[in-house]
């Protein structure tokens, strides 16, 4: 049986291990941006695995925020800098930033365009910032869902398929993103894109469970990112750099 914090419903779930998935992305991270001896920034960053992973391998200049003070208590014990904050008010000056990292985060914020303009703020010009955040396509919505006033961890098939007047009722906890969407949150916003993509996830459950069939279609599913196939993958990989004025 899948367990779940009591925050689930209305924060996610952080990552909490490091396995291939985590790695992965941070590999992306690291192909996209600056992270030797750079200022960098885990917005939104749970108990503090990536800002733990970064600290290690590149850099000692690592800040985390995110919402929940039990988070940010644990995400202490292995990044010391970790601050209770709002993603769309910032405790931090302008133009601080070289790199920031927001995983899975915006599509839980009051106000997911307000977000991006922050980190617009913080980031130094020529900074960029890589937000990983839903994909409406995918089969799947992840979050769960509400049924009769109960919430339903895991996932929950075709749920985001359905006409938004539907689909925010079942899920109106969290978002998903269109293409066209997420690139309307950047509008008037000093940001370009440097890359915009969907990724598929990295299956670490499904590859215990059934082993080598496990990493033959996780391996497949890859294949199709960069290509019109990756429509259907889990989550937007959205780089974007700040312009100077």
């Amino acid at each position: 049986m899948m367990s779940h914090s009591d925050l689930a419903a209305l924060r996610g779930e952080p990552s909490y291990v490091w396995r291939s998935g985590q790695e992965r992305r941070l590999q992306m991270i690291a192909r996209w941006t600056r992270l030797e001896d750079a200022w960098v920034l885990e917005a939104g960053g749970g108990v503090g695995m990536y800002a733990a992973q970064i600290r290690q391998r590149y850099t000692p200049h690592v800040e985390l925020f995110d919402i929940e003070q039990a988070r940010v208590a644990e995400a202490r014990a292995v990044t010391p800098h970790a601050l209770v904050a709002a993603a769309e008010k910032l405790p931090y000056a302008s133009e601080l930033f070289d790199t920031i990292i927001s995983n899975e985060v915006i599509e839980h914020v009051v106000d997911d365009r307000q977000a991006i303009r922050e980190m617009a703020r913080v980031l130094k010009p020529g900074g960029r910032a890589v937000i990983f955040c839903p994909n409406r396509w995918y089969p799947f919505e992840t979050h769960g869902h509400y049924w009769r006033g109960r919430y339903h961890f895991g996932n929950s098939p075709l749920v985001n398929y359905l006409p938004d007047v539907w689909r925010n009722q079942l899920a109106p906890h969290v978002r998903a993103y269109t293409w066209r969407g997420l690139r309307r949150l950047l509008v008037g916003a000093p940001l370009r894109v440097i890359v915009h993509q969907r990724i598929y996830g990295g299956y670490d459950n499904i590859v215990a469970r059934i082993g080598e069939p496990g990493r033959v279609l996780r391996t497949a599913l890859h294949a199709l990112e960069g290509t019109p196939l990756d429509t259907w993958g889990l989550s937007h990989l959205l780089v974007i750099e700040k312009q100077a004025d």
